[in-house]
């Protein structure tokens, strides 16, 4: 059960379908583009989507807004360090924030960054910052029904082949993120990040984690690396951060809040020059764009997070539902993680080639059979077109991401995203495909109108 009880409630909305067909109209089809009224269910993110504790709440009213050496930064300040053991602590409003600030003062145009998986803006940073993004998922990551239990690890063999080959000089950083989100929420474990530790030490190649769900990653690696059993959340959480040289997260993950994040270095001269950045582009280097409310529940959630009650239940209810779209007869990225759960859309539904979007036509449905609100994480994230619209490179997947806000939902709310997604599989064939009528050169999903095509 939920190591918790509800304490606060609103209500949620419940709109017809004929509803929803008007506001997903309106919304050119792309479920970025609805209002939170039109929605029952919103699994669209697990980013800032969380409910706070009454622990929290308190914490929030003891935020000291003093411009420049707040309390409430000294307070945020010991628990980040605590956690990661890094000595350069800035705020910033969360984790993408992180990374340009990074990518800014440690790439240069023409460089490689590279990645188990780049994730939407960490690979937009690399892009902006002139780098290359260079994504070596692991071999057992491409079989998509394993039970291997660490796929969100990196390839060793090939940045291995990388670091020693002729594009070695180009490498200006290795990013592992934990949990692997791009790359179907799998965790990564702690054997991979020391080999990659070495390696980049080896060859004199910053090594970073993109740590916005260390904590669940933890979890997983206590449950399933040997020699990690009867270590806690937070002690293998620090091994972690004990083998990087620094981190970027976003804290409107595992720190159970609305907004903030932290770029954590070792460095100094590096963190010299990544806070003129953050003091020119988010605020002082005590707020980093955050308010001290804000920086006081970030403190008191890190503390809640490593809670392995907190851990046990949330991984149980994502298994749970794991469990009932199976039975259902719908394939997703194996075994489960934490955060989300990863549909196979491409199977479900393969009357629909990679050009009609198989992803989102899916995360569409979910919409209009039950107001349920998810992201596509197929060819509309990741394939290519060329200039007349053609695709000359799908996505190797095509997947749904159903992110799982914390402690938001109960179990009953999971079996009912359960009972929709069961309707929609007896007759997937009904599902249409979709065409894309105008997207921006980046990141075009969270801004793109599309439009239904029954070829």
């Amino acid at each position: 059960m939920e190591p918790y009880r509800v304490k606060v409630v609103e209500p949620i909305p419940i709109l017809t379908r004929a509803e929803r067909e008007t506001a997903m109209e309106r919304a050119g089809y792309n479920p970025f583009n609805l209002r939170a009224e039109e929605i029952t269910i919103d699994l669209l993110s697990d980013s800032g989507t969380n409910a706070l504790s009454a622990a929290q709440q308190a914490a929030g009213a003891l935020g000291d807004e003093t411009y420049a050496g707040a309390r409430s930064f000294f307070r945020f300040r010991d628990a980040v360090e605590k956690l990661t053991g890094y000595p350069q602590i800035m705020p910033v409003h969360q984790g993408r924030a992180a990374e340009r600030i990074l990518f800014n003062a440690l790439l240069t145009p023409g460089q490689l960054c590279v990645s188990n998986t780049h994730f939407d803006t960490t690979r937009a940073n690399a892009v902006l910052a002139g780098a290359t993004p260079v994504d070596l998922p692991c071999a057992a990551a491409a079989d998509l029904d394993s039970a291997a239990p660490f796929k969100g690890d990196i390839d060793l063999d090939r940045l291995t082949a990388l670091l020693t080959g002729p594009d070695r000089d180009t490498v200006g950083v290795v990013i592992m993120t934990i949990t692997n989100n791009g790359g179907g929420g799998q965790p990564v474990s702690m054997a991979n990040l020391t080999a990659v530790s070495r390696l980049c030490r080896e060859h004199g190649v910053p090594f970073f984690l993109d740590a916005a769900r260390f904590a669940e990653n933890a979890w997983l690696v206590i449950q399933r690396e040997d020699g990690y059993s009867e270590h806690t959340p937070e002690q293998v959480a620090r091994l972690a951060f004990d083998l990087a040289d620094g981190a970027v997260a976003s804290l409107k993950k595992d720190a159970i809040a609305h907004m903030g994040g932290f770029l954590a270095l070792r460095d100094e001269a590096l963190a010299q020059r990544c806070e003129l950045m953050l003091t020119a582009t988010e605020g002082f280097r005590t707020y980093g764009g955050l308010s001290g409310r804000d920086l006081e529940m970030l403190a008191q959630g890190l503390h809640e997070v490593v809670e392995p009650d907190y851990l046990r239940a949330r991984a149980s209810a994502t298994q749970h539902l794991a469990d009932l779209v199976n039975k259902a007869g719908v394939s997703i990225v194996e075994p489960a993680g934490i955060h989300a759960l990863y549909l196979n859309a491409g199977r479900l539904l393969p009357h629909l080639p990679p050009n009609r979007y198989p992803g989102h036509a899916l995360a569409t449905e979910l919409y209009l059979a039950g107001g349920i609100r998810c992201a596509e994480l197929g060819s509309l994230y990741l394939g290519e077109e060329d200039e007349d619209g053609n695709m000359v490179k799908p996505a190797p997947y095509e997947l749904v991401r159903l992110a799982i806000p914390r402690r938001v939902y109960t179990q009953s709310h999971l079996e009912y995203v359960a009972e929709v997604l069961a309707e929609i599989a007896q007759h997937p064939e009904r599902v249409p495909g979709y065409r894309i009528v105008e997207a921006p050169a980046l990141l075009r999903h969270f801004n793109c109108r599309v439009e239904p095509v029954r070829d």
